[in-house]
């Protein structure tokens, strides 16, 4: 563990990059004080899972080039303090995937990728660093690892538009996911993969568990600080809030592994309460 300490407690808060690459963040990083979180992050452990029954595979002509249709998908978008901060819609944006081999030629480094979602599953966020290799944070562990070997098979999809926030340069992205390799349980304090490669790439703490910065007076507002949007059948739109940006990850997550018929379902249950 030495040695994986060693790789963040060379520079503090002060000298690493945030959302604003002219902004410099002001906290302290605080070696041993981490947090981890078990949930939906064991999902690529379930290589039995049969991912294709999510979406519509290419014909066999077509194998390897074209995109897939994913069915079923659950569009969302998030606010923070009224200001869209996410957005994840079909009608105003593309969002098919495609099979790994063709998307590696797109893939610059510093792109987020986004492996969709399996059987029951929420869909897995990685941060390409170049040499079709990925960083990502699955289950206790933060690994660097070939992308046709993280995605189990899966389609996948550059996501780099999806949060709102400036992006920093792709030098410090791949540096900001280099640097976390290798931690492991409590080092870690990000809940979830999306939160990590989101971290790697805008450099904003609210990823971060307990990342949220909350003065005195605040806890009114900070109660509903954001607002998740599910986007439904007929245009419906079902609104959740929110404290912290992790919480609402965190619920977003959950959601699209259930996909929007699940969404459906569980609030029809709801509803006949």
């Amino acid at each position: 563990m030495g040695n994986q300490i060693d790789r963040i407690t060379h520079l503090n808060y002060s000298e690493l990059p945030t959302g604003d690459p002219s902004g410099i963040e002001k906290d302290e990083l605080r070696v041993g004080v981490a947090y981890f979180f078990s949930d939906d992050e064991d999902e690529l452990e379930e290589r039995a899972a049969q991912p294709e029954k999510m979406w519509k595979e290419p014909s066999p002509a077509k194998e390897g080039t074209a995109a897939i249709l994913l069915l079923g998908e659950l569009e969302c978008s998030a606010f923070c303090c009224h200001e869209c901060i996410f957005s994840k819609l079909g009608g105003s944006q593309d969002l098919s995937a495609y099979p790994v081999s063709t998307l590696l030629p797109r893939c610059r480094a510093g792109d987020l990728l986004e492996l969709t979602r399996g059987v029951g599953q929420a869909a897995h966020w990685v941060v390409y660093v170049g040499a079709s290799r990925v960083i990502h944070l699955q289950g206790q562990e933060i690994r660097e690892e070939h992308l046709a070997q993280v995605s189990g098979g899966r389609p996948a999809r550059i996501v780099n538009s999806w949060y709102r926030y400036r992006a920093l340069a792709p030098e410090l992205v791949v540096q900001n996911a280099r640097g976390h390799v290798g931690l492991q349980g409590q080092e870690i304090c990000w809940t979830n993969s999306e939160s990590f490669a989101a971290w790697c790439r805008f450099g904003k703490r609210e990823f971060k568990a307990g990342g949220e910065a909350c003065g005195a007076g605040d806890s009114q507002v900070q109660e509903g600080r954001y607002l998740l949007k599910l986007h439904l059948a007929d245009s419906r739109v079902h609104t959740l809030n929110f404290p912290s940006l992790e919480d609402l990850i965190r619920e977003k997550r959950r959601q699209d592994a259930g996909g929007k018929i699940g969404v459906l379902k569980e609030l029809s249950v709801l509803n006949q309460k």
